[in-house]
């Protein structure tokens, strides 16, 4: 018998590999269709939505994000939360092929993060191994026509403050007080015209035995005072399972 939220919901007689099969597909098959299925536990494939292709060599390693430790500061509660940017599927604004900012209520899908009082987003990104972190892709989908009154126009992430191997998120004043492991500012043309997404390639050296991420978003492009984001994607390679609630710090060895 198979259950479900303490339902049965199927129930396979006798040895019959065939009908067992189809169960567990239907049950996959619902899974991915909750968004979040297979985020924060180890798999063997990732079969999630990227925005870009993965540099050779390297795979989508996103699965390793451990979403119970997540957290996000400054974003627009009234939207999705830090979970939605880890979602398995394609973006709804890129599914749907039409923009999802005046669609019917029925229809509506919020799988996006916006910021709220300005224009800056702080994520802190905890993973449940230590990954060597080559590339980062974000997507970010702000309607085609930006030019919304009142001057609450979405813009795209512009300038990326990252830092590794932290406890906890940062404060926004902490982190502008602290030099990050790399700063990136996004050009206009790194955004993908088909799927919104920028491939934010990293200095590799610096992002070896990374246990955790923040990712902080200083500003975005244009006049605007909202930045928005759909996706996020970790791209590089997974190492050692680390123990859950222990964070490790690079050069934390006797003597240093």
């Amino acid at each position: 018998m198979v259950f479900k939220d303490k339902k049965a919901i199927s129930t396979v007689h006798g040895a019959d590999p065939r009908k067992l099969s189809e169960v567990v597909k239907r049950l996959a098959a619902e899974a991915d269709s909750d968004g979040l299925g297979g985020i924060g536990e180890t798999s063997a494939a990732n079969s999630g939505w990227l925005g870009a292709a993965s540099p050779k060599g390297y795979y989508d390693v996103t699965d390793q994000v451990d979403v119970r430790g997540l957290d996000l500061l400054n974003s627009d509660s009234s939207l999705g939360d830090a979970r939605t940017l880890f979602n398995r599927s394609k973006p709804f604004a890129l599914a749907s092929g039409r923009e999802n900012t005046d669609l019917d209520g029925s229809e509506r899908r919020i799988d996006w993060v916006e910021s709220d009082t300005d224009e800056q987003l702080m994520l802190y990104i905890p993973f449940q191994s230590t990954l060597r972190v080559h590339t980062l892709q974000i997507t970010s989908l702000p309607p085609i026509n930006m030019n919304q009154e009142g001057g609450n126009a979405l813009m795209r992430p512009k300038t990326l403050h990252l830092y590794t191997n932290r406890a906890h998120v940062l404060g926004f004043e902490e982190a502008e007080d602290l030099a990050a492991t790399q700063t990136i500012v996004l050009q206009p043309e790194d955004w993908d015209g088909a799927t919104g997404t920028a491939k934010v390639e990293l200095r590799f050296v610096k992002f070896q035995k990374v246990s955790s991420l923040v990712l902080f978003v200083s500003d975005g492009h244009g006049e605007g005072e909202r930045v928005r984001i759909d996706r996020v994607r970790i791209i590089g390679e997974k190492g050692e399972k680390r123990e859950l609630g222990k964070l490790e710090k690079i050069g934390d060895e006797p003597g240093e």
